[in-house]
């Protein structure tokens, strides 16, 4: 039988093979690529032969043995994304894709094939359905009713429990009543079930969306929906209710969160609803903890997921539920390589699987309104915050023109916000200050000639970091360099350190109010999982003012907060990008929101020299629709999604003028081709990148599928060698 099967190389094309025994779509098989092996996966069966030299096709050297590895519902799935992105297909279906289980790895080495696998293996202990063991007493009787109530157990785990707990099992299994099985660790997701907790009473918005989307579930059909609702709106107790609906109905639901830091509160909240039964993916797991979640999920064992973007891809049987929680998020975008977006791909799969989608938000985005407006997407709406007491918080605006700085002259705070901070500790209260800006100075100038220093290889200025050792660091590449005493230009002394980051709001703080318990949530001192430890400090109330990046500004709940001020809201405004607008009046919305969500009023202060911004304004007043609908205007009059359609075509080379020549010949090509309007090229924003210089063109259109000739035709030319040539389909960083 002849097959096609992608590999995860960066063409656009599959290869046929010949499988000398029985193979299903969507298995992985083990094939010559050239003189090298590799794992692809078969995507069509009965391949004609066609005008392909039966002595020319190579034969399927193994069969990785386990069930097909990727489900018919996601398999079709994939091959969609892949050409709605214009990917690679084998580089697309590496996103849904384990390393190999351990056991398949032994199993192909005896069949003379070697193959890297997860990682070692445990043995699981787990009781058996239907089973009923008699005369059990003492520790094994414990040990079976653990199995039991709380599901399979590492034996590990077991004999830290019970003395003797090896023999108790292994008496249960001569009992027919517990079976073993080696599995990948689960690592750090082996922790106790939290405590069940009690559905809160509902509001009525509340049991009207719930309602909504439990009809939605029992028709079966596929049904996306905004659920737009302020912060602290309970948002959350609308996912649970919707996911213990589907699991009833026995159908797997997926839930996505834009951050992996907010990951470990949804699973908690999960598990106390659900019990055992959510698994976790994000790219922060070992091989093996995500091989042991995705064989779980698989197996139908497991029927929740709960993750970052990269969960979208999870193998959920009978998959009946999507929620994307902070569906506005620019993190459900992927940057690098397959340039998905979660969110779009997340109403493709619900659509594709016969499920009901959510997009969660107290900010949606104008992609999202659009479709509202288009009657694509039915809205819920949650227009108060669930819990009574706590009112949405008073946003002021701080116009740094008129107002001063903070006694002692410290300018990064202003006096407005000094003495408000000073309120809040007098009160046993917290605060958080938002700045998006991590480091100490962003800026080392030369106060005598004026040279800036700048990384060797990106076209951007190096950050002075001060926390870990002052250092230079380059925030694209990491290229460090010790700061130098002098300026390297002019021999000066005078070196000025301009601007600040969250180092030196930290050292601010301190000094003015050094009784205060200061700390720092940004990506130097806890990236992804590691964020865990310092939000779990703020829950405690060890820590009295968290000075963060956007970390601070995602849907974290603290009901102590009752001060968040915004230190720089000009610096996202003046972004060179069409969204800069969107996203500013986003972040100061969200990150508005982490205040006064207890029984606390709470206060917002954002410092600004652009006062009377639409943005601004309409974030003091927590305008979502008036935003959405005066930006949607400008758009419409401009020509920017969602009113049209745009691929961004990068190109990038060691030497400038190759990058320039080559760009400028894809773009005629794709002006040849017709479709689009080509706009450029023109060099980048960021011009050098990694020591390769950047040109782009934009294409735009109408409709969709306007853009694909135009792509296609790009996507296929030979480029010069040392030239790079990518491009992004629905781009959301214009940089």
């Amino acid at each position: 039988m002849l097959v096609r099967v992608a590999l995860p190389i960066p063409l656009g094309r599959a290869f046929t093979y010949r499988a000398t025994e029985p193979v299903a779509r969507g298995a992985r098989v083990l094939v010559e690529l050239g003189k090298r092996r590799v794992l692809g996966v078969v995507i069509e069966l009965e391949v004609a032969l066609g005008d392909l030299a039966p002595d020319k096709l190579k034969p399927v050297l193994a069969v990785v043995p386990e069930a097909p590895a990727l489900p018919e519902e996601l398999l079709e799935f994939l091959l969609e994304l892949a050409r709605y992105y214009v990917a690679p297909i084998g580089e697309v279906l590496r996103l849904a894709l384990p390393a190999v289980e351990r056991g398949a790895q032994e199993q192909l080495r005896r069949q003379g094939v070697e193959l890297r696998g997860v990682g070692r293996l445990v043995q699981v202990a787990r009781a058996r359905e239907g089973a009923a063991p008699v005369g059990l007493r003492g520790a094994t009787e414990e040990l079976w009713r653990a199995l039991l109530e709380q599901g399979p157990q590492p034996l590990t785990a077991l004999e830290a429990r019970w003395k003797g707990a090896r023999r108790s099992v292994q008496r249960l299994v001569a009992l027919g009543a517990v079976e073993l099985e080696r599995q990948a660790p689960r690592g750090r997701f082996d922790a106790e079930l939290p405590a069940r907790d009690v559905p809160p009473a509902l509001t009525d918005a509340q049991a009207a969306a719930v309602a909504a989307l439990t009809q939605a579930l029992d028709e079966g059909r596929p049904q996306p929906f905004l659920l737009q609702g302020v912060t602290a709106s309970g948002k959350t107790e609308i996912y649970l209710h919707a996911a213990a609906h589907a699991a009833a109905l026995g159908r797997g639901a997926i839930v996505l969160v834009p951050e992996i830091a907010l990951t470990p509160q949804l699973v908690a909240r999960f598990r106390a609803r659900l019990g055992d039964a959510v698994a976790v993916l994000h790219s922060g797991l070992s091989p093996g903890e995500r091989h042991h979640m995705w064989s779980q999920l698989r197996r139908g064992q497991l029927r929740v997921v709960v993750g970052a973007r990269s969960a979208l891809f999870a193998p959920v049987e009978r998959l009946g539920l999507l929620c994307v929680d902070e569906e506005h998020d620019g993190s459900f975008k992927q940057e690098e390589g397959v340039r998905y977006h979660a969110r779009d791909m997340a109403l493709l799969r619900g659509a594709r699987a016969g499920a009901c989608v959510v997009l969660g938000t107290a900010t949606p985005s104008l992609a999202s309104a659009a479709l509202v407006a288009a009657g694509r997407l039915r809205a819920l709406r949650l227009p108060a915050r669930a819990t009574q007491t706590a009112a949405l918080p008073k946003v002021e605006l701080v116009d740094l023109r008129r107002v001063g700085p903070a006694p002692g002259g410290e300018r990064l705070l202003s006096v407005t916000l000094y003495r408000a901070l000073e309120q809040t500790l007098s009160q046993g209260e917290q605060a958080i200050l938002f700045l998006n800006r991590r480091g100490f100075a962003p800026n080392l100038v030369c106060g005598a000639c004026g040279d800036l220093s700048e990384c060797p290889s990106c076209s951007v200025p190096l950050t002075l970091h001060r926390a870990q050792g002052a250092r230079l660091l380059c925030h694209f590449c990491d290229h460090q360099a010790p700061p130098p005493s002098r300026c390297p230009r002019c021999g000066a002394g005078e070196l000025l350190e301009e601007g600040a980051g969250t180092e030196r709001i930290v050292e601010a703080l301190e000094r003015c109010f050094p009784s205060a318990r200061v700390a720092r949530l940004d990506r130097d001192v806890a990236a992804g999982v590691k964020s865990e430890g310092v939000l779990r400090r703020m829950h405690a109330r060890e820590i009295d003012v968290l000075v963060g990046t956007q970390m601070v500004t995602k849907g974290h709940d603290l009901p102590h907060v009752t001060l968040v001020g915004v230190l720089n809201a000009d610096a996202a405004l003046g972004m060179p990008d069409f969204r800069a607008a969107e996203r500013a009046f986003h972040l100061l919305v969200q990150v508005a929101g982490r205040a006064g969500r207890g029984e606390r009023p709470g206060r917002v202060l954002i410092q600004t020299r652009q006062p009377e911004h639409r943005a601004l304004q309409l974030a003091v007043r927590h305008d979502v629709d008036g935003f959405i609908e005066a930006e949607l205007v400008d758009r419409r009059e401009l020509g920017y999604p969602p009113y049209t359609h745009l691929a961004l075509v990068r190109v990038d080379a060691v030497v400038e003028a190759e990058a320039a020549r080559e760009a400028a010949r894809l773009a005629e090509l794709a002006r040849a081709v017709g479709g689009a309007e080509v706009l450029g090229p023109a060099p980048a924003p960021l011009a050098r990148l990694r020591g390769r210089f950047r040109y782009r063109f934009l294409l735009r259109a109408k409709l969709r599928q306007q853009l694909r000739p135009a792509l296609l035709a790009c996507a296929r030319q030979l480029t010069p060698g040392g030239v790079r040539v990518s491009w992004d389909v629905d781009p959301m960083s214009m940089l």
